[in-house]
């Protein structure tokens, strides 16, 4: 199997990196479904459109993109806290697949089923870097509540805005032998803990759930972020 993790993307990484990255953190191993429970494939996500599971808990949000393109890992990336860790890539056979947590690294705006202020965008759309010059480009997660906008083609690195860490990338397996995915873990600066504190009351209400760290397990339902979110705010256009 196709496996996003450190022992694959490592190669021709320098011995002295990979041995500071942090390793990946395992949750539970689950398939990527769709809303009948049919088996999500690499080569069946479109491409472009943005999609949403929850993983690793039952009430934390997550992009599935198809970027449509190979995605090349050996990408050193850094939390705020300072720890390196190595982006993998993209998996499938185009090797254009990634996943991300949803949750802005800045301040947690995320996927609602009301509303979702962060979005994936294919289109071009136009934004401030870090050195306040207005680009444009497509092909980034956008976060108009503060104007965090992250690349998912360099595992989520902040292109602009007050975000100061990539979003935490969630590791898939591809199974070439029925193109299947699923999700394993995670690399990098997560919020989960954070998340739930600031969030557990609403999260429970939400999602009609009195534990909100419960662990997906089994299969996880993909879903549009139309059918996700009722409302999408986008900005940058």
């Amino acid at each position: 199997m196709q496996l996003c993790a450190a022992s694959a993307a490592a190669v021709g990484i320098a011995p002295e990196l990979l041995a500071s990255t942090a390793p990946l953190k395992r949750y539970e191993r689950v398939r990527l479904v769709n809303a009948a429970g049919q088996a999500v494939t690499a080569g069946g996500l479109p491409v472009g459109q943005a999609l949403v599971f929850n993983y690793p808990f039952a009430t934390t949000p997550c992009f599935l993109l198809n970027l449509g393109r190979k995605v090349a890992g050996n990408v050193g990336l850094r939390t705020e806290s300072g720890d390196d860790y190595l982006w993998p890539g993209g998996v499938g056979p185009s090797a254009s697949v990634v996943a991300f947590s949803a949750i802005c690294a800045h301040k947690m705006s995320h996927p609602a089923k009301t509303v979702s202020f962060i979005n994936y965008r294919h289109e071009d759309v136009s934004f401030r870097d870090h050195t306040q010059k207005i680009v444009k480009r497509d092909g980034v997660i956008f976060c108009c509540s503060e104007k965090s906008v992250y690349d998912p083609a360099r595992g989520a690195s902040v292109l602009g805005g007050p975000a100061k860490q990539p979003l935490c990338t969630i590791v898939l397996e591809h199974d070439p032998s029925d193109d299947g995915l699923y999700a394993l873990g995670s690399r990098g600066g997560e919020m989960f803990e954070k998340f739930f504190a600031a969030f557990t009351p609403r999260l429970q209400l939400e999602w009609g759930v009195s534990d909100v760290r419960a662990p997906v397990t089994g299969t996880a339902p993909v879903l549009a972020v139309e059918e996700y979110s009722r409302t999408q705010m986008l900005c940058g256009g």
